[in-house]
């Protein structure tokens, strides 16, 4: 097993060169299979669940391998359903154990020939693709967004286009915005037609050049850091991200200002060359409240930079954390704990903190086989030098050259290699 130990600079001043967006990226190459583009989209991110993608619309084996790719898994089920052809889409053990039944659900509410060839309601899925005829569909709001969206792409090919009513309580509008911007982009007609219904025409995707905007989750990583550091002339550029993103974990720029880091959007030649600066400034915050039910995935982030900040929080909208890459609540419970910090959980979707601390144990971080507890607790560095991080390389899940940037902006990561005995 790897294991990183890593110290970090008190000075920071540097460019970084931020990945691709996974999400947009992911919806760009789905769209752009469907609209028959013969030109890949631009700048496409280089992390492992983009490349599930990559690979699955190039070569269409009869199995696909997902591997621990959810966007991949989802968006690849409702694409395979309406393209011809017989295939059986599977993944890791994990992603086997992730539900997928209210999207299989629907798509055979559509007429899609889909079978489920181990678990009831999970993957592996054997999958015949046909025509599908679309029409009207109610759907539960707190389902994945990843459902909502795997089916919002294949509605401009559908015969009759979609009509999607959610009810109850709506979960990760903004990934469910996003899609339909980028959808946009390739001439749907697609929107909200009331305040939970959505509506796609069955108006054709029109191929055409498109260029993939930066990551704002991977951003957020570099705000904590900023966040944690004590000088107030440190700054990071950003390159790649854009004012006015469909992103949501865009919302990290506001967050943040409230944790003592300030952002300039900074105009380039070209989407290249822009992007924004974040500065040091001085504020200080007695609580951190907020609900991130739009933002599931920066909820790391916080956590752990509340937390090492000594600012009490209550984060709720979490539900979503107990089915990703593991359960995310769970491990920032345990892995906190090895800091000193006592996070606590209620009702299946909150998280809070209440200045609870312990004797830290100072155990190396795991990382559950989730990109986002690396790179979350990464930044805890600053206040814990030495920390140390099991199986570091989980970051080429969504930011492979993550350790890359973290050297080029002074961090010492010292590589471990420890053998577990039986």
């Amino acid at each position: 097993m790897t294991q990183y130990e890593i110290t970090a600079p008190s000075r920071f001043n540097h460019t970084i060169k931020l990945p691709a967006s996974k999400s947009v990226s992911n919806r760009a190459l789905i769209i752009n299979a469907l609209s028959g583009g013969k030109i890949s989209p631009g700048n496409l991110s280089d992390c492992d669940d983009t490349q599930v993608v990559i690979d699955a619309l190039k070569d269409m084996p009869r199995v696909i391998d997902a591997k621990a790719a959810g966007t991949a898994m989802r968006f690849l089920t409702a694409y395979l359903a309406v393209r011809g052809g017989e295939h059986v889409i599977t993944g890791t053990e994990r992603m086997k154990h992730r539900p997928i039944g209210p999207l299989v659900n629907a798509l055979r509410y559509f007429g899609a020939d889909i079978e489920y060839t181990e678990q009831e309601g999970f993957p592996p899925l054997r999958i015949q693709g046909k025509p599908l005829k679309g029409g009207y569909l109610e759907m539960p709001g707190d389902v994945s967004s990843q459902y909502i969206s795997a089916l919002l792409m294949i509605g401009p090919v559908l015969k009759d286009g979609l009509e999607l009513k959610l009810t109850g309580t709506l979960a990760s509008r903004s990934y469910i915005d996003l899609t339909l911007w980028v959808m946009q982009q390739f001439g749907a007609e697609a929107e909200w037609s009331d305040i939970d219904t959505l509506a796609v025409k069955p108006t054709p995707y029109q191929p055409h050049e498109y260029y993939i905007e930066s990551d704002w989750s991977a951003a957020s990583y570099w705000y904590e850091i900023l966040a944690l550091s004590s000088h107030r002339d440190n700054t990071f550029m950003l390159k790649g991200l854009t004012d006015g993103s469909k992103q949501g974990d865009s919302v990290a720029r506001y967050l943040f200002s409230l944790l003592s880091v300030k952002t300039a959007v900074e105009d380039g030649e070209d989407p290249c060359t822009g992007g924004i600066r974040i500065t040091r400034h001085v504020r200080t915050l007695p609580k951190l409240e907020y609900d991130f039910i739009n933002s599931p995935d920066l909820a790391q982030t916080f956590a752990v930079c509340c937390a090492v900040l000594d600012i009490p929080f209550l984060f709720t909208g979490l539900s979503s954390l107990l089915i990703k890459e593991t359960n995310r609540i769970e491990a920032l419970k345990t892995e906190l704990r090895k800091l000193g910090y006592v996070i606590k959980d209620q009702n299946g979707s909150e998280l809070f903190w209440d200045g609870e601390k312990c004797e830290p144990t100072f155990e190396p971080i795991d990382t559950y086989e989730d990109h986002r507890m690396a790179m979350a607790f990464t930044p805890a560095a600053i206040k814990f030098p030495g920390l140390r991080i099991n199986h570091p390389e989980v970051v080429s899940k969504s930011y492979p050259h993550f350790w890359d940037d973290m050297r080029h902006a002074g961090f010492q990561i010292k590589e471990i290699n420890t053998v577990h005995h039986i």
